[in-house]
């Protein structure tokens, strides 16, 4: 045999090698892609009928079965994008009727919109000394009491107008430390609770002159700093927080005393986090519709799905991969009436959302040209998301696509997600703290270029 031919056998066993690495090299994306969808849960020219015939028996169940259909969610592409802010929009939040939605910023405003006609209808000085993480509407308010929290630990209380002024602004609690977010009562206008960073819950009703701390959460004698609270909708009783720790806690408000550090009826965390080697975080959780399961997204980890009605220290039951949750305190939701999606923000600039059931990546589209997608917020009625992140806009979604998504076509998308986080899972604890403080860095000349 030449010479000649012993070369181009190398180089065509060099080439085999290489496409067996690319092989390998996307069997996670491809397995991904493979995920089964949901069953279309809404027959257009059926339900239809079924309507006229006057089968739903609320107004709202036609809409309902809609919104859960997955053929919807695939049409999904942006109405209109929200301008008003002048710095990172963190929080989003829809009255209960869904024709307004308040949005607060990093310029310290809050924004009270009609999104469909895409003008605010108040922006008004919050009263925070530093960013704003969470405004809320409170239930059965009429849409005039909108409570907040900071990065300056402040939660604060806002009278509005209905004739678009905000009467008054006050300080109801404060942490010691940044307060991420707030819990809200489904059917209450007065009482919610708030979490910080100094691992303080606080319960604030409106009606009193002080608000009561329900508990301060601790792993032994560690306190451990808190990023989200969310209230059972089913159970105004039992609430869920996380933070800087792998672990979700279940309080009962019921059962906490005034050592104001009681055990957690429940804890949940992926059995494969458990050990000391993974130092994840949880940056956000929320209960489904009817309480019965709970989404808890990890930092730099994937999104899991637990079963609130299985005992204490249960695995997940579901995971949903793809995106990233590493630059930001990201958030998760559940979208849809019954809870049939899960959405998330990624550091990709992309808002993912998958069949809660199969695991399926349903849905992906650019939601942020500042790179990373915080916040969602679905629609209470109709098959509408709202979204924000680093830009200084908020973005409405709507299934007006001629065409559905194919993710197929996002591949390249969920492997560099992929590679990016297993590169960083790799480096040096100060090399992830140079790379954060350059993102940070980065974020702040785009943002004193737009002033």
């Amino acid at each position: 045999m030449s010479s000649d031919e012993d070369e181009d056998d190398t180089n065509d066993a060099a080439d085999g090698e290489k496409e067996d690495e690319d092989d390998d090299d996307t069997a996670f994306e491809d397995n991904l892609l493979e995920k089964e969808f949901p069953p279309p849960l809404w027959h257009p020219v059926h339900d239809h009928f079924k309507r006229q015939c006057g089968e739903y028996k609320t107004p709202w169940a036609f809409s309902h079965q809609a919104i859960g259909n997955f053929r919807l969610v695939q049409r999904f592409e942006r109405y209109c994008a929200l301008d008003t802010h002048e710095g990172c929009v963190n929080t989003l939040h829809f009255n209960q009727c869904g024709d307004r939605l308040a949005s607060g910023s990093d310029d310290l405003k809050i924004a009270v919109w009609d999104w469909a006609k895409k003008d605010p209808v108040l922006v008004y000085d919050s009263g925070h000394k530093r960013n704003v993480f969470q405004a809320k509407f409170m239930p059965n308010s009429g849409d005039t009491t909108l409570v907040s929290c900071a990065r300056d630990g402040q939660v604060r209380v806002s009278e509005l107008s209905s004739t678009g002024v905000c009467k008054a602004t006050k300080r109801v609690a404060q942490h010691k430390a940044p307060a991420h977010k707030l819990g809200l009562e489904v059917d209450s206008p007065v009482i919610f609770m708030s979490c910080g960073e100094d691992a303080v819950v606080w319960n604030v009703d409106l009606r009193e002159a002080k608000p009561a701390k329900a508990l301060t959460v601790k792993q032994g004698a560690k306190k451990i700093p808190l990023y989200t609270i969310h209230i059972n909708p089913s159970n105004k009783n039992e609430f869920a927080v996380g933070g800087r720790d792998k672990y979700l806690r279940i309080y009962d408000r019921r059962k906490l005393s005034e050592n104001e550090s009681e055990p957690p009826v429940r804890k949940y965390c992926p059995h494969h986090l458990m050990s000391d080697d993974n130092n994840v975080n949880i940056t956000c959780s929320v209960y489904s519709y009817d309480g019965q399961e709970i989404l808890v997204s990890y930092n730099d980890d994937e999104i899991y799905l637990f079963d609130n009605t299985h005992s204490d220290g249960s695995d997940y039951i579901h995971q949903y991969q793809g995106h990233r949750n590493n630059a930001t305190v990201k958030g998760v939701n559940f979208y849809g009436a019954r809870s049939e999606f899960v959405v998330s923000g990624s550091d990709c600039g992309n808002v993912f959302l998958w069949s809660k059931d199969t695991e399926r990546i349903v849905q992906l589209m650019h939601g942020d040209v500042g790179g990373v997608v915080n916040c969602l917020e679905p629609h209470p009625t109709a098959p509408i998301l709202a979204t924000s992140g680093l830009d200084n806009d908020v973005k409405i979604w709507m299934p007006t696509a001629q065409d559905p998504v194919d993710i197929k076509n996002h591949k390249k998308t969920l492997q560099k997600n992929r590679l990016e986080r297993e590169e960083e899972r790799n480096r040096e604890p100060s090399q992830l703290e140079s790379q954060m403080f350059m993102f940070l860095l980065q974020h702040l000349r785009r943002s004193n270029r737009r002033q």
